[in-house]
């Protein structure tokens, strides 16, 4: 169901931009707590490396009246992704659905806490794939920077092999 709902709400914000689904709230309500805001060290204009070379460019800018945020990223290799990030307050847990141009999807959940924003997910197994569990890590650096951390294990073990290690720096 979470699955389900998480690419629907990405669909409708990539297809309507930045309006609004309902008009359940007044348009200038937003989210302006504590909590739907402790991803904002990520919001901006980056250049990403990793190990010291380009690995893309990546676009975080709040919508919905400051209640998600919204990823455009675009790799240096050519490979282009989004995803649309948001604090859940009925269970207390940030939630991140990525979509990539070759159809791949991540669906995340986690909290910020010892400094640093941290979402885990499982893909199930496929008939090409077994299930993989997913960890991205995203840490404040001084000077306005930002590490993401990827990491992945084999469902059931705890195996964490690196996928990606980005730095972000303005591009601004």
């Amino acid at each position: 169901m979470t699955r389900t709902l998480g690419l629907v709400l990405v669909s409708a914000l990539l297809v309507s931009g930045t309006q609004t689904m309902s008009a359940e709230k007044p348009p200038d309500s937003g989210c302006k707590d504590g909590a739907s805001r402790q991803f904002d060290f990520w919001v901006g204009h980056w250049r990403v490396t990793e190990h010291g070379k380009p690995a893309g460019e990546n676009r975080i800018e709040r919508i919905l009246d400051g209640c998600a945020l919204l990823e455009n990223w675009t790799g240096a290799q050519g490979g282009a992704g989004k995803s649309l990030n948001f604090f859940d307050r009925d269970d207390g847990l940030w939630h991140q659905t990525w979509i990539d141009r070759s159809g791949g999807a991540l669906f995340l959940a986690g909290k910020f806490g010892n400094g640093a924003m941290r979402m885990e997910g499982e893909r199930p197994a496929t008939g090409k794939q077994p299930a993989v569990r997913h960890r991205i890590t995203w840490t404040p650096l001084p000077g306005g920077k930002v590490r993401q951390l990827w990491e992945s294990a084999p469902a059931g073990k705890d195996e964490w092999s690196t996928q990606f290690d980005g730095l972000y720096e303005p591009a601004d």
